[in-house]
């Protein structure tokens, strides 16, 4: 089993060139199976694990998230990051705590947010770096190198202001974050124009609110991450809704054709 060191130095070299692309599992089983599939690193997802445990976004606890993401660390050979988001409270000292609870349960990456908690709502711009530089402060109290992406969170919130959004990321750049990430990007220009402006590692979140790229533009780009946030889990729910649709409304099996085996889905989460 590969150690947790070992995972981080992984991670941590994953950000130094090139682009590559980290999936957002949301149990044990879909960590396994993007293992197999051959993903580097994974990152788990808020809205796709809240929703499998059958309730919404940001309602779960730190405690909750704590423990899955201990499961999602112990099942594979993969450096697991994580979607903390904002650290399970206001203070600087919340995300401090959240940093040293994760690295203790396995992660070698964890992301804070600047989203307040009520819709609209973001840190002040002074208050936010404070809790960037309390999250950097225990990433660097780690004996190894925790990954710390710090996002802006101003299109999630409804306050879609580049200029702002810009000027937040530069402030946790300065905070000492190692990745920045502005989720709901929508345009090439405004990437282009977010990479012109620091000099960290990028992490681009595709999802329906951008104009989605390929991998290689993205690359070409100069973006060093791309994530998928909750969309694989959305995949997922979407499967057994339109195959339910099926059967209820018409008695129809359709939704089999092109199944994977379970013999293939075996093979990818346990090599057999």
């Amino acid at each position: 089993m590969t150690t947790q060191t070992e995972k981080a130095n992984q991670f941590a070299v994953l950000h130094q060139s090139g682009c590559f692309v980290i999936p957002n599992p949301w149990d044990v089983g879909s960590a396994k199976l993007m293992q197999g599939l051959g993903f580097k690193a994974l990152a788990s997802t808020s809205a796709g694990f809240a929703r499998s445990t059958g309730v919404n976004d940001y309602e779960l606890t730190r405690d909750q998230v704590i423990a899955h993401v201990a499961d999602l660390s112990q099942a594979t050979d993969l450096p697991l990051s994580a979607d903390l988001e904002n650290g399970f409270g206001d203070r600087p000292q919340d995300c401090f705590e959240t940093i040293q609870l994760g690295a203790e349960a396995g992660l070698v990456g964890g992301s804070i947010e600047d989203y307040a908690g009520a819709p609209g709502q973001q840190y002040d711009i002074g208050l936010a770096k404070e809790r960037v530089i309390a999250a950097v402060e225990a990433a660097r109290a780690c004996s190894f190198p925790i990954t710390l992406t710090a996002r802006a969170e101003n299109i999630y919130t409804g306050t879609p202001d580049l200029d702002d959004t810009i000027a937040r990321l530069q402030a946790y750049q300065a905070a000492g974050a190692n990745v920045l990430y502005a989720p709901g990007l929508r345009t090439v220009e405004d990437i282009e124009t977010v990479l012109a402006s620091v000099d960290r590692p990028i992490n681009v979140l595709l999802g329906p609110m951008t104009e989605l790229q390929p991998v290689s533009k993205l690359a070409q780009m100069g973006v060093r991450r791309i994530s998928i946030g909750s969309i694989f889990a959305n995949v997922a729910m979407d499967a057994i809704i339109k195959a339910s649709r099926g059967l209820l409304d018409d008695g129809s099996f359709a939704f089999m054709d092109g199944l994977s085996a379970s013999s293939e889905i075996t093979r990818l989460m346990f090599g057999e």
